[in-house]
């Protein structure tokens, strides 16, 4: 098996810099709409079949180092009944949101036979990657954010209300989105993934005294559960717009910080210490741009590394729908080619 993500993830030396993209499963492959099908992306995961082919197809198109499971970070709350979607176009909508405490009765703890179809998924990917499958999970302020906001947000209205109204059914909340998430990321490993990410997508629209009173704790407990069950699964914490929160975010038990594209690699080494595994970060507008561009901009992501060992090559953010395939196969060979040692 090709171990160059693995050896990253630990800041060890690889064959190469390792490569994947958020959002790889899908999104722009013409591969993927062709056996997509229709209805809610939460359907397609109850496939196992599908969602293991849905898995492995970028690994064919473009020798990623990883593959990561065709999942979403609603699958708990969907999968214990709290009456959530995700709305082609628009993301997770629940028709009705969170927004007191006689709501927690809708979010009642996640068994891992509610999601016995993703680990069935995992099952059929192990036998047959070349590479680590990544495990994933919402992180529990963001999974928050979607079930009291009921949608996507700018403002996140609600769901600081409801942290600053009544501090402790905000913890009782993140409590139990914590345990969701627990029990998800360790369903997947235990039947195969050899790492994974959290994604708190949205904590960036916190302050740093808000992150670290109401969502910090929530987080380490999440990092300390899958490190003390699962101690050789290396875990990545990545978020959007957290240049301000990125020591806090750093300091939950992770072992990779993901950054998007606003801070530069070596800047966090400066903060976070010279031997920080960091995972990222070409802004994905400029795949957008073209080939020669894209190129380019790996080039400058991989000369901020300066041949540091501890770096996992990957976009700022996910994957674009209307992203050129090939343009995304040009960063995977350029990226290998530049650090193949």
């Amino acid at each position: 098996m090709n171990d160059c993500f693995l050896a990253a993830a630990n800041g060890q030396r690889a064959a190469h810099t390792p490569v994947w993209f958020m959002r790889q499963a899908g999104r722009s492959l013409p591969e993927y709409r062709a056996v997509r099908g229709e209805g809610s992306i939460l359907d397609a995961i109850k496939k196992p079949d599908l969602a293991a082919e849905i898995t492995l197809q970028p690994v064919r198109r473009y020798g990623v180092d990883a593959a990561v499971l065709y999942s979403d970070i609603v699958v708990p709350p969907h999968a214990v009944g709290f009456g959530i979607d995700v709305a082609p176009g628009t993301g997770p909508v629940a028709e009705r949101p969170f927004r007191s405490r006689s709501d927690l009765t809708r979010l009642r703890e996640l068994e891992v036979t509610d999601v016995d179809y993703v680990v069935s998924t995992v099952e059929l990917l192990v036998k047959e990657l070349p590479v680590p499958l990544l495990a994933f999970a919402g992180a529990p302020f963001t999974v928050a954010s979607y079930l009291i906001e009921g949608r996507p947000s700018r403002t996140y209205q609600h769901t600081k209300a409801l942290m600053h109204t009544d501090e402790v059914l905000w913890h009782e909340v993140m409590e139990r989105l914590t345990q969701h998430a627990v029990v998800f990321i360790s369903a997947q490993l235990v039947a195969g993934a050899r790492a994974f990410q959290v994604f708190d997508s949205w904590a960036g629209a916190l302050s740093r005294n808000d992150y670290d009173r109401y969502v910090r704790p929530h987080s380490t407990r999440l990092f300390s559960a899958i490190a003390e069950s699962h101690p050789a699964a290396p875990g990545i914490h990545f978020g959007i717009g957290c240049d301000h929160l990125l020591e806090s975010m750093n300091s939950v038990g992770n072992k990779v910080i993901g950054l998007d594209w606003r801070t530069s690699i070596s800047g966090a080494r400066r903060r976070l210490g010279p031997d920080t595994v960091v995972q990222g970060n070409l802004d994905p507008a400029l795949v957008l741009a073209g080939s020669e561009v894209a190129r380019e901009g790996a080039e400058r992501v991989l000369a901020d590394n300066g041949g540091h060992e501890g770096h996992i090559f990957n976009l700022g953010h996910g994957v674009q729908p209307d992203t050129d395939p090939g343009i995304l196969a040009d960063v995977v060979n350029l990226v290998h080619e530049r650090t193949a040692t």
